[in-house]
């Protein structure tokens, strides 16, 4: 009877305070879920494993959606069949109606009145897409192997030949056929080490031509035509580079080519700093920022000594700022040097031009600077003149671009042997 009566006061007083039973149970849950996540392994993940979770899920699926679409647009691309350079139709109708460049003739021929076509030699001609052409036909593409053969053989018997002559007929040829080869890589919607090989030559060849027929007359050499086109390369060379699996072996040179062409851009100065810190960091790629760095900073005395260091083709590549680092150099001494009573020693602006004293004598005069009997200039800001068009040859000043090329074949400059 007293049991019954305690039991009966201490359930009173339980439910006067609140519900026991249920502290009770929020209790055992609480301790219940703080064990399960201290456990090493379970079904309950915490709220930031799960969104971990949920973007490997999502990455994995962009990766498995992108392999698909990659495979739809390799079905979707049409298929080549050309085994030759040139293909049989195109030249039956080319020798039919006498449009065979001399190049691709049978030797021997030429004087026929209508020279027979080589198929040994003959490459198919670049030509612009027309209303009702089928340029898908397999039998009119070459397929990535054949192109690359035809872009070597372009490189070691046509620019890299010893025998033929003028190298402007040369450039034509080899020009309009690499478009021709751009072409069917453009349709089959070429990807990976083969378009990588195949544009790594093509660049070489058009940053050497740049250099070689710089100041050619404009109907035989266009250096803007040129130009358009090695940027559309470089483009497309750094976007495999940015897109593919590799590795490319040759990335650091192309990626500091391409800074040295474009010096003081902004988009190719953006492009290396974006690069991996293991390629930022090679000897090529620092010298190239380095001299970039001092053409933006207009320290040009700086450019022209890092200069020195880099090799032939990095040179061809810069050589078209040469021109303009002069001109911006001796403006600026035309102002700080302009004196009645100051002399400059010639000895001394040849050293600081790259040039040879008679040469920086010449260039002196273009731009109205005096040049006495002594061999000392007289820098005055109102005598500086901008030269008339045509008055430059930019060929007389390249000798800092043609020491660098003792001992070098055009055939080994493309192919990357210097």
């Amino acid at each position: 009877m007293l049991f019954e009566q305690q039991s009966e006061y201490f359930f009173v007083c339980i439910l006067n305070k609140g519900n026991y039973f249920n502290h009770l149970l929020n209790l055992f849950l609480n301790s219940t879920q703080l064990q399960s996540s201290r456990a090493p392994s379970g079904g309950w993940r915490s709220p930031r494993n799960k969104q971990q979770c949920q973007n490997q899920s999502k990455t994995q699926k962009n990766e498995v959606e992108a392999e698909d679409q990659e495979k739809e647009i390799k079905e979707m691309a049409p298929r080549a069949s050309c085994q030759t350079m040139c293909p049989a139709q195109e030249l039956w109708n080319r020798e039919s109606q006498n449009r065979l460049h001399c190049f691709e003739v049978v030797p021997g021929t030429e004087s026929f009145r209508k020279p027979k076509g080589d198929p040994l030699r003959a490459v198919k001609e670049y030509s612009r897409p027309a209303a009702g052409k089928d340029v898908t036909k397999p039998s009119y593409l070459r397929p990535p192997d054949v192109l690359l053969k035809t872009v070597c053989y372009l490189i070691d018997e046509i620019a890299g030949s010893t025998s033929l002559h003028p190298w402007t007929e040369v450039y034509s040829f080899v020009f309009d056929r690499l478009r021709s080869v751009k072409q069917d890589m453009i349709i089959q919607r070429l990807s990976g080490k083969d378009c990588v090989a195949i544009l790594e030559l093509t660049v070489r060849f058009h940053i050497y031509a740049s250099y070689r027929l710089c100041g050619e007359p404009l109907r035989i050499f266009d250096p803007r035509i040129n130009d358009t086109h090695l940027q559309e390369y470089l483009n497309w060379l750094f976007d495999c580079y940015k897109t593919g699996t590799g590795p490319y072996p040759n990335q650091e040179e192309f990626q500091t080519l391409g800074l040295l062409y474009n010096l003081g851009s902004s988009p190719a100065t953006q492009d290396v700093l974006e690069l991996p810190e293991r390629l930022r960091q090679t000897p090529s790629l620092k010298l190239a920022l380095a001299i970039n760095q001092a053409f933006l900073e207009g320290n040009h005395v700086h450019l022209l000594r890092l200069v020195q260091k880099l090799d032939f083709l990095q040179t061809c590549a810069l050589h078209r700022h040469l021109v303009t680092c002069r001109r911006h150099l001796l403006l600026i001494y035309s102002h700080g040097y302009h004196s009645r009573n100051c002399r400059f020693p010639l000895d001394r602006l040849a050293q600081l031009l790259s040039l040879e004293p008679s040469l920086t004598a010449e260039l002196c005069q273009v731009y109205g600077i005096e040049v006495n009997q002594h061999n000392q200039v007289l820098f005055s800001k109102s005598a500086f003149t901008e030269p008339e068009q045509g008055e430059l040859d930019c060929k007389l000043y390249h000798s800092i671009v043609s020491e660098k090329q003792r001992g070098l074949t055009v055939k080994s400059i493309i192919h990357g042997c210097t």
